[in-house]
């Protein structure tokens, strides 16, 4: 039956471990959550504020079933967002989507309905009336889903004033900034110029050359230590980490401020250049440094003319060079720096999953991430894990969320799913009870723990 007891679990050790697993405390180490939402702890206005207006993943599949973009971030009321959502909802069925927003119902607010257009309304007004209570602000709902730890992603020009207000106040969730310089990296991008006069100014420092700007970032960077931060994180397309001198990438720097224009190939090494800097930094501090690869960003080009980026409108690319650009970073760095490589196409899991395995133990395979947290995609990932390099390095389960509600149902798909996979391969006579048990909840808890040094 759907969403039962049983619901994922296919065996009866399957359903052992998950008992033993479901109510450990949740360690989230990447996540997009809001942390002025949380330290601001208002009460949500309505279901669709908790549910939609931040996922895109809910934005991609009304697109996909017709509903005018008036109705997904455009001028229409909440509700009647949510009605038209209702409308196509059962069209979700078999993306984990539905199952994601079904969980949230039963578990946080014990509604058992499945959503329609039938019964849209009464779901609306009973998500209404129970959000008026305090259980429902957003840092009771994290003490609510348990979640011990959550890191959420940072620009470098962040002050994390938020951040400061939390860790001083009652708030029993520990709530970590990581350090992510995406935009000091992007050098062709249009506001590339405007972003180092920006970092020149949160630092202090007129940023003139290369020097400069590495000097600025270092200063955001131990800001962040400062206030607790254990990893940085890298939206990489291309893992593009060649070495490159400094005498090279500040000629690259300078021609960039002056003429405005570089080439593809000046480019790829300027993020060489900054991506092994980034390295060093984060040796220095003992951080985690998280690369996730392979997002095409903005492949839409109505989508991002008329919304901007980050709307939706993103793509994996199985043709995507991995161990090229990356084995000179991973050779530099071997033995000194705590790597989570992520993919976000499949078929680089044997890739990735080998590099790991070729690395040794400071160097692992990050969560099934975007298009593959789901249970396919998690399971396919988890099997392949245990078999070519080892469950007890992989990275865990992080929820890559930008909603709070996210963290329960998201980890409890994960914890479902891995739970499976672990009873199946016992009851098949691949591993003994009592290690299942223990990889399971080392993998659920210890082990991120232990990487990130929570």
């Amino acid at each position: 039956m759907f969403l039962d007891d049983d619901y994922l679990l296919t065996n009866p050790t399957a359903r052992q471990i998950y008992q033993e697993i479901k109510d450990l405390p949740i360690i989230d180490a990447h996540n997009h959550a809001d942390v002025k939402e949380i330290k601001e702890n208002n009460k949500y206005s309505d279901i669709w504020q908790i549910e939609a207006a931040t996922d895109h993943y809910v934005w991609e599949l009304l697109r996909k079933r017709g509903v005018k973009e008036k109705y997904i971030t455009g001028s229409a009321s909440n509700k009647e967002k949510w009605m038209k959502m209702a409308e196509v909802f059962e069209d979700f069925v078999g993306n984990p989507v539905y199952e994601w927003i079904h969980l949230d119902l039963k578990r946080r607010f014990g509604i058992e309905a499945l959503i329609n257009e039938r019964n849209a309304e009464t779901i609306w007004n009973q998500v209404k009336e129970l959000i008026k209570q305090d259980e429902f602000r957003p840092q009771a709902l994290l003490e609510h889903m348990n979640v011990e730890i959550m890191c959420t992603t940072d620009d470098p020009l962040d002050s994390l004033e938020h951040h400061k207000v939390l860790k001083d106040s009652s708030c029993k969730t520990k709530i970590l900034p990581t350090w992510r310089p995406d935009k000091a990296m992007q050098i062709r991008k249009e506001e590339f110029v405007n972003y180092i006069k920006h970092l020149g100014r949160r630092t202090s420092i007129e940023i003139n050359v290369l020097a400069d700007l590495i000097k600025g970032l270092q200063i955001t960077h131990d800001h962040f230590e400062n206030m607790g931060t254990k990893a940085s994180d890298h939206g990489i397309e291309i893992p593009y980490a060649r070495d490159i001198s400094d005498e090279k990438a500040n000629k690259i720097f300078q021609k960039r401020l002056k003429t405005g224009e570089i080439t593809e190939q000046e480019e790829k090494a300027f993020k060489s250049y900054m991506l092994h800097r980034f390295g060093e930094m984060n040796v220095r501090s003992d951080w985690v440094m998280q690369l996730h690869i392979g997002a095409v960003r903005d492949i839409c080009d109505s989508l991002y003319q008329t919304l901007g980026p980050d709307s939706g409108g993103d793509i994996s690319n199985h043709l995507i060079p991995i161990v090229e650009p990356l084995k000179n970073f991973l050779n530099k760095f071997d033995g000194r720096l705590k790597i989570v490589l992520y993919v976000l196409d499949p078929n680089h899991y044997s890739t990735i999953a080998t590099l790991t395995r070729a690395f040794g133990e400071k160097v692992n395979l990050g969560a099934a991430w975007w298009f593959n947290d789901s249970p396919i995609g998690m399971k396919r990932q988890l099997e392949y894990i245990g078999s070519v390099d080892l469950f007890m390095n992989f990275a865990g389960m992080v929820s890559d969320s930008r909603k709070l509600m996210s963290y329960g149902s998201r980890t409890e798909m994960f914890r479902r799913v891995l739970s499976d996979v672990l009873g199946t391969q016992v009851e098949k006579g691949q591993i003994p009870p009592n290690l299942a048990l223990k990889t399971a909840r080392y993998i659920c808890y210890e082990r991120k723990k232990q990487l990130f040094n929570f």
